[in-house]
């Protein structure tokens, strides 16, 4: 990734809106009633997975009526190559026993599944009453792993995007809004 040294070089690396702010807006309004319906009132736990969802699931958590609890967990996998290791590494994880609650991952976005499909197994082992995947966004021709999210805000093509808490580098969490990035 180049350096950036300025607000014009960080614009430069925006290469188009794919999904505008008012679309995520909106798009987050539906969820959240879809999550007070499928809940009908019952307590959830929300569970960012770190980094990329925080911002997601701030707003998710904003958008539903039932009574909730966040968490939040930061998972990685390791690959050598092209090919899995097979193995995620939970670098921070819950405080909470999960076994008295109705569980909602929010996630940023799905690309092959490896991880997510691997955090769900782990927390399924620890018998939560429930458990949900909603995620942001999901990239299908990217996975590798026979994973489907309960419920997915976008579909979107294979390309690297940026903003909504996705990152390059570390950057451009901060735009309200889901952009393709610039590579070149």
């Amino acid at each position: 990734m180049e350096e950036i040294k300025s607000v014009q070089d960080f614009e430069k690396k925006i290469k188009r809106v794919i999904i505008t702010k008012e679309e995520i807006d909106e798009a987050i309004k539906k969820a959240g009633k879809e999550i007070d319906k499928i809940y009908d009132g019952r307590p959830i736990l929300l569970v960012s997975i770190l980094k990329g969802a925080f911002v997601f699931m701030a707003d998710i958590c904003r958008s539903v009526s039932v009574p909730c609890e966040i968490g939040f967990m930061c998972a990685k996998s390791y690959y050598s190559g092209t090919v899995s290791s097979g193995i995620v590494q939970i670098t921070m994880d819950l405080e909470q026993d999960i076994s008295n609650y109705h569980v909602v991952i929010i996630e940023d976005i799905i690309d092959t599944g490896r991880t997510l499909n691997d955090v769900v197994k782990l927390l399924k082992g620890r018998n939560p009453i429930s458990l949900h995947v909603v995620t942001l966004l999901d990239k299908p021709e990217r996975r590798i792993v026979d994973f489907k999210a309960d419920y997915s805000l976008f579909t979107i093509p294979d390309l690297f995007v940026i903003g909504y808490g996705l990152d390059c580098g570390e950057l451009y969490r901060n735009l309200p809004y889901i952009a393709e990035y610039e590579e070149k």
